[in-house]
């Protein structure tokens, strides 16, 4: 077995993290940049459903705990 040395453990380290950041791209940084795309999937899919009726165990319905107090 060959130990890695000198530019190619650059190359090594730096492909390794180069496709951890490939991979994650998609599932982390895509969906915070474009939450407008996504807003718009939700209010497809979820319309015709009153979240009231769906929720468990007739607890209330999830609401910002940091809102002002109407």
């Amino acid at each position: 077995m060959t130990i890695l040395r000198g530019w190619r453990y650059g190359v090594f380290v730096g492909g390794l993290v180069g496709f951890i950041s490939a991979a994650l791209y998609p599932i982390v940084i895509y969906p915070m940049m474009n939450v407008d795309n996504y807003k718009k999937i939700q209010a497809v899919t979820r319309k015709g459903i009153n979240q009231e009726d769906v929720q468990p165990g007739n607890m209330k319905v999830w609401s910002d705990p940091f809102g002002r107090k109407s």
